[in-house]
Parts: C-alpha cells; sequence; structure tokens
C-alpha cells in the first residue's frame, strides 16, 4: 500500500506544530556540563532526554531511560526490527550568531538555532512521523524503535552504556548525515603538535597568534596579537577580511566542518601563506605542507582517493603562538582503502620535516555498509518515492552517529549541496528540507515495517 500523498498532506498541514515542537526542545541548552547525580553529561542533557521521552509517552510509545545516557521508545507489536537513533545533545552554541542560538527563528525559509540540523530538527522529524502514522492509522506489521542519545557531541559515551544494556534492533539508520543514502563514511584523524619557532618577518612582531577553537571546523577567524609597520598588514589576505587595531589584527574567513572545508574559507592557512611570502621560514614550513586552498593534503604527502570514498581531505584547523611556542590541530578524513595507522605514519613524518612533534592523536577506522544490503535498498526506493529522483549512495567524511554499528547507515537529514552551518554560529535548516525529513522517515518506515 502506498501513502506517500496522505503522509505529504499531513505534513502541510502541521509544520507549525513541528516547528512549534523544534522551538521547545531547542531552548534547552544540551551542551556537555558538568556531570550530576544521575545526570552523567549534565542537566541540560538529561531534560533534552526527558522532552523526548515525555513526547514518545504521548504517542503511546513504550519508553525506557537508560539512566539518563539515552532513552528508547519502542512503537508497534513485537520486536523492533527497525532502530532509529538520534541525538538530542548539541555542541556549545560559541559566538557570531545573528540570531538567539538556543530558541528557534525562522527568517527566509529557515529555521536558525543550535540543533536545527544536528540533530534536534531531525530528531523531532522522526517524533512527528510517528504522530503521523499513529494518526492517520496507518497499518504496521513490524516494530519500530527510536533511540535518543544524550551524549554523540561529547563521545558516544551514552550509546555504549545503551549497548551494554540493550542491543540494536537488526536494521538502523540515523538522521545524523546525509541523503539519499550515506553507507560510507571515511576514517578520520585528529592530530595536534607543537614545536619551536617565530612568525615575526616582514615589519609584524607577534605577541600571540589564536586560530581555530575545534579541530573539527575549518577556523573562521584568527586573532593576532602583535606590533606592526604601517601598510606591513593588507585589508584583505587569501580572500579574508582583516581588521586592524592597536592591539594587533583579526582575520575573518567562513567556518565550515572539518569534513567539508571546500565550503570554509581557512583564516590559519591564509595567514601562514601571507606569511611564508613575507620571508617567514617557519611559517613557510608549515605553509608548504599545508597551503591555502587544498583539501585533499596531498602536499603533506597524503592526497589518497578511491573509487567509493572519493577524494580525502586534510585540514589545518587550529594555530596558537606564544612565547616561541607553536601549537596546532589537523583534521583528516581519509579513504575506506586506507588505515588509521598509515596515516598517522605519513602526516607524523610531515609535521617531524617542518619542525614540529605531534602531541596527540585520535582516529576512528573508515565505516562502510554494501549498496546490495536489505535497508540500504529500502531506503533508497524511499528517497525515490519521496523525491521524485533516482537515489544512490554516499560517502562523507562526516562522522555519524552509526559509524560504530555494524549495518548501520545515515539517512538525512541534509543534502550534500547543503551548507548547514552545522556546528557553527546560525546553525540552520530550511522549511523545505525539514518537510523532507518528515515525510523521507515516516515513508521509511511504512517501507521497512507496514
Amino acid at each position: 500500500m502506498v501513502f506517500e500523498k496522505e503522509i505529504a498532506e499531513y505534513f502541510d498541514k502541521n509544520i507549525d506544530n513541528v516547528i512549534k515542537s523544534m522551538r521547545e526542545i531547542m531552548s534547552i541548552d544540551s551542551s556537555l556540563s558538568e556531570p550530576l547525580e544521575g545526570m552523567p553529561f549534565g542537566r541540560g542533557s538529561a531534560e533534552a532526554l526527558k522532552w523526548g521521552a515525555d513526547f514518545g509517552r504521548s504517542l503511546g510509545m513504550k519508553v525506557k531511560n537508560f539512566d539518563n545516557y539515552a532513552v528508547s521508545m519502542d512503537y508497534g507489536e513485537g520486536e523492533p526490527i527497525l532502530g532509529i537513533l538520534s541525538h538530542l545533545d548539541v555542541v556549545p552554541a560559541g559566538g557570531g550568531w545573528s540570531f538567539s542560538p538556543f530558541d528557534c527563528t525562522v527568517k527566509d525559509g529557515n529555521i536558525y538555532g543550535r540543533g536545527a540540523i544536528d540533530d534536534k530538527g531531525p530528531s523531532v522529524a522522526v517524533l512527528y512521523a510517528v504522530r503521523c502514522i499513529k494518526e492517520l492509522g496507518l497499518p504496521l506489521k513490524k516494530g519500530f524503535r527510536v533511540i535518543f542519545g544524550g551524549n554523540e557531541e561529547g563521545g558516544c559515551q551514552d550509546i555504549e552504556y545503551y549497548q551494554k544494556k540493550e542491543p540494536f534492533p537488526s536494521m538502523v539508520f540515523t538522521p545524523d548525515g546525509s541523503f539519499p543514502v550515506l553507507n560510507c563514511e571515511k576514517g578520520m584523524l585528529h592530530l595536534t603538535f607543537s614545536g619551536e619557532g617565530s612568525f615575526d618577518c616582514g615589519g609584524i612582531r607577534f605577541g600571540k597568534i589564536a586560530g581555530g577553537t575545534v579541530i573539527n571546523a575549518v577556523p573562521g577567524k584568527t586573532s593576532c596579537t602583535a606590533v606592526y609597520d604601517e601598510g606591513s598588514i593588507p585589508e584583505e589576505i587569501c580572500g579574508c577580511n582583516v581588521k586592524r587595531s592597536e592591539e594587533g589584527f583579526e582575520i575573518t574567513g567562513l567556518s565550515s566542518h572539518g569534513s567539508r572545508p571546500e565550503l570554509g574559507r581557512n583564516t590559519v592557512t591564509a595567514l601562514l601563506a601571507f606569511l611564508a611570502a613575507n620571508g617567514c621560514e617557519t611559517a613557510d614550513r608549515l605553509s608548504a605542507a599545508f597551503p591555502h586552498g587544498e583539501f585533499g593534503g596531498s602536499s603533506a604527502g597524503l592526497g589518497f582517493s578511491d573509487s567509493v570514498s572519493g577524494e580525502m581531505t586534510c585540514v589545518l584547523t587550529q594555530l596558537g603562538y606564544e612565547n616561541g611556542v607553536i601549537t596546532g590541530g589537523i583534521d583528516i578524513r581519509f579513504p575506506i582503502d586506507r588505515t588509521c595507522a598509515e596515516i598517522e605514519r605519513i602526516i607524523k613524518n610531515t609535521l617531524e620535516n617542518a619542525g614540529m612533534d605531534v602531541t596527540s592523536c585520535e582516529g576512528m577506522e573508515p565505516h562502510y555498509v554494501p549498496e546490495d544490503s536489505e535497508l540500504v535498498q529500502a531506503l533508497l526506493r524511499t528517497y525515490e518515492k519521496v523525491k521524485g529522483e533516482k537515489g544512490k549512495c554516499i560517502a562523507e567524511g562526516g562522522i555519524t552517529y552509526v559509524h560504530n554499528t555494524a549495518g548501520g547507515v545515515a539517512f538525512g537529514a541534509e543534502f550534500p549541496w547543503e551548507n548547514n552551518n552545522m556546528h557553527g554560529p546560525d546553525e540552520h535548516i530550511s522549511v523545505e528540507t525539514l518537510k523532507y525529513n518528515l515525510n523521507m522517515y515516516a515513508n521509511a518506515i511504512m517501507e521497512i515495517c507496514g
């Protein structure tokens, strides 16, 4: 039986209610905070999980709370065959917002606020998919489970705890990636390094450099405390704006997720390129390994690709300098035919040649689910019905909530061509994409469980 038309009409009528519910959950600051008794990830995470559990109960779902690490909510008869895994925690708001980060501001067809795309908006879409199926009385032959976690952004201790208590259903997808179906996630390596040197050159004498706040985001701002000669600092560096002051200067570019560096303007690599061009030997060594505008890591000895994963990414995302000590961070996403050990060996050698030492290294091996799996095929059929175009499997560098779940894939919540400022200021989801989320998830449940 086909219900796409009835489902679409339901969401057209209820979109205001969906946005109202988004406003409720997005008003909770559920970023990681000080643990409290019975609240392992802080009060905000626990409050967000309670909100999700209360919503599930209102739909008649069977709710379990796993000590405020996660909640599960079952719908339908029998053991659930499908699990939909999402998270209600968020990264900290940070600065630079045009809108209140813990509100839900609708403007020019977009919905702004922390969690709009990652993962509160998609989580609300999943809940309304359940409400749609319930209120329309759509027939289900099999049960499914919605699982909300409270620590995806803090390291996924939530799901580690959940899985010690209860196994996942046989099929699992998450709205924590991209459409059509994200079945291939590149491996990830995060490195920090340090070394000694000086960036003084061309009439500029530095006191301090601070570029990038987190290792998994292209740095959209770099602040420099410096004394400089008149005319030594231009108004623009490599396409990034420069604001000069008596204390120094600040470079402003554009932040983006570390797995999609082509969508940003990297202020750290721009600064290094500028200093290298002015004769700074230290900057020249680093800029040679991480040239401004290069995203694949070829100059660092990497640049790998394969037919499934596509091209890798390698981004210098952090740069610090004070009292002659240089620190930095690198975000690398690599193809499924490579390993963490291989990538680490190469990048460590590159940094040593630049006079730097690796101070920490954390990684995750790639994740891949064959295209012919039952779950992938069901989601591709759903995509084709809802979107009206041929579905295909895609690979990305982002690490989704199912990266360590065998057979798990990401289904939404954004489209590959969108830049929703995930993890950055003015994070948003368009109303149009939100409606696709709603229709995709309701139809996916019917495709698999109906």
